[in-house]
């Protein structure tokens, strides 16, 4: 039987270019998200077994109730992608909204915790699996008005590194995505449907597509038994950290 990935947030960005490659891969796909026409459309278009599950990952009796209540031909999961996250507002610290940072908190940090902590003892049962958190290089070097979402981003690089501790004892990979500026909905969501604010993160140069990301996350799982990659900082040619752009066109 062909392995079986479970991809929050598939919807759209990351998480829907990765269900897409291991489709194509031919794996058996678990996607999740809040939007059901989303993801129903998206189980249409995918040429491999497709099970949508709908919930938000913010909330914990949702996640658990979907995760416990899978068909036992699904429970098999080989990889987890903790893909689900996102940015509001792009604000100076005193100025930013309370809403907002509950929601990265609750999104980032405490949705990957929760489908994590649902998924994980079915991979400890068996002593196999691959988790696959996608932070940021947001979690590597805060920048101005990014305080609470770096913070978020932070979290999920630390949390990886104590899976990748706790669970080396059974033999479960832990791999952290750190991807630079993306043309995705990430800026459109973040300043909340402004279209012209957003794409003016990525005049100047050619960003990372979503496809790219996805081919990483690809390559990463589909290593031999005995290899882990731990993490992988991914930007376009045109970023070399969180501050420094190459906006002239030629990148």
């Amino acid at each position: 039987m062909n392995k079986i990935v479970l991809i929050t947030g598939a919807t759209s960005g990351f998480g829907e270019a990765c269900a897409r490659q291991f489709a194509a891969g031919g794996y058996r796909l678990i996607i999740t998200g809040r939007r059901k026409e989303k993801l129903e459309a998206l189980q249409q278009e995918l040429k491999t077994e497709v099970l949508p599950l709908v919930f938000d990952v913010q909330d914990k009796d949702a996640v658990f109730t979907a995760i416990a209540g899978l068909p036992a031909a699904w429970k098999d999961i080989d990889i987890l992608i903790n893909n689900a996250g996102l940015a509001l507002g792009r604000d100076f610290f005193h100025e930013a909204s309370l809403d907002d940072w509950e929601t990265m908190l609750d999104t980032n940090v405490k949705g990957l915790l929760y489908v994590s902590k649902a998924v994980v003892p079915l991979m400890v049962a068996r002593k196999s699996g691959h988790i696959i958190n996608l932070g940021s290089i947001a979690g590597k070097e805060v920048y101005e008005k990014g305080n609470v979402y770096c913070a978020s981003k932070y979290a999920v690089d630390a949390i990886s590194k104590a899976m990748r501790i706790d669970l080396l004892q059974h033999r479960i990979k832990v791999t952290a995505i750190h991807p630079g500026a993306a043309d995705t909905e990430f800026s459109k969501v973040r300043f909340k449907g402004d279209i012209d604010q957003a794409q003016k993160i990525y005049e100047g140069y050619t960003p990372l597509r979503a496809e790219d990301v996805a081919d990483t996350i690809y390559y990463c799982a589909s290593l031999p038994a005995h290899v882990c990659i731990n993490e992988v900082n991914i930007t376009c040619l045109a970023q070399a950290n969180s501050f420094y752009y190459n906006r002239s066109g030629n990148a």
